[in-house]
């Protein structure tokens, strides 16, 4: 009976940003690295290589039977709630006998939003801390509970910190927009403001994030803006992965079913409840090169 441990699969969304996707590539590794008991593989969803079915053909040639997926995400929106499920049962099917479990998603989690918050002090600089509004940016979804989650971490990042407020706004699929939630800081009485992208590593997202706050800033006057870096490759995402797939193995996900389409009827998403899962498209990711399913069909496939 071998003692190999489950090995860990990371899954990524993918990204047409090469310096993004090979950022992605060198966490894998240094996991990998931090942790040589253990196997150690990494895949994208879409948009770049490797795809994740190489990643767990990958794990399979080194005798691979179980291992325990970790979505390298920020918020739990179609991607982990459909598409790495699917693509893991599909794998089920192509490699007989295998086994895994399957992780939660990593925000908002205390250790991410210390991170964040370094970011700020980066970026604002001589500004006093109670002088800046932050602007935290997520990716955006049509899933109302991943927009939600970002709110969650935008309130959390608020909590006892000192600023002088802490806005949320999307780069994609979700109001308000960068523009929009630079004009509500200003609303609220902000003249100096950070914007914060959420997200784990550069990509054209973040890219699109810091030129329409540019662009805002260029066109008005009275509003200083700065922008801060993405979260990158810390100490503090490296151990929460691992956390994460300590929780996996344990069975520990408490997932976070509550608010989610897929099994409650919220207005205007009730066709949603209880719908199989089936891969993806998302637009806003500069196209597509392969063929996604229309539909955002998902369920809860937590473990197998």
């Amino acid at each position: 009976m071998s003692t190999t441990p489950p090995a860990l699969l990371v899954a990524g969304h993918g990204t047409r940003d090469e310096g993004g996707a090979e950022a992605f590539r060198a966490f894998v590794r240094e996991l990998g690295r931090r942790n040589p008991e253990l196997p150690v593989a990494g895949g994208f969803i879409e948009l770049s290589p490797p795809p994740l079915g190489d990643a767990v053909t990958e794990l399979v040639e080194q005798q691979v039977r179980r291992f325990a997926a970790v979505p390298l995400m920020l918020v739990s929106a179609g991607h982990a709630k459909g598409d790495i499920p699917a693509a893991l049962a599909r794998e089920k099917e192509r490699h007989p006998g295998i086994s895994y479990t399957y992780g939660r998603p990593l925000g908002p989690h205390p250790s991410l939003l210390s991170v964040l918050e370094r970011r700020v002090d980066e970026a604002r600089g001589d500004w006093a801390r109670e002088d800046v509004t932050v602007l935290l940016v997520g990716r955006g979804s049509t899933d109302p509970d991943a927009n939600a989650e970002v709110y969650k971490a935008a309130r959390l990042f608020w909590e006892g910190r000192g600023y002088a407020g802490v806005e949320t706004a999307f780069v994609s699929l979700a109001a308000p927009d960068v523009p929009s939630g630079l004009d509500r800081c200003v609303n609220l009485g902000a003249r100096r403001v950070v914007v914060l992208p959420y997200f784990l590593f550069t990509g054209i997202l973040p890219d699109r994030v810091r030129q329409q706050a540019e662009d805002w800033t260029a066109a008005q006057t009275g509003t200083e803006v700065r922008c801060a870096d993405v979260i990158g490759p810390e100490e503090e995402l490296l151990e929460l992965v691992m956390e994460r797939y300590r929780e996996a193995l344990r069975g520990d996900l408490r997932m976070n079913c509550d608010s989610c389409v897929y099994r409650v009827a919220l207005p205007g998403f009730e066709d949603k409840v209880g719908m199989p899962q089936q891969p993806h498209f998302h637009p806003d990711d500069d196209g597509h090169h392969h063929h996604h399913g229309s539909g955002h069909h998902h369920g809860h496939a937590h473990s197998h």
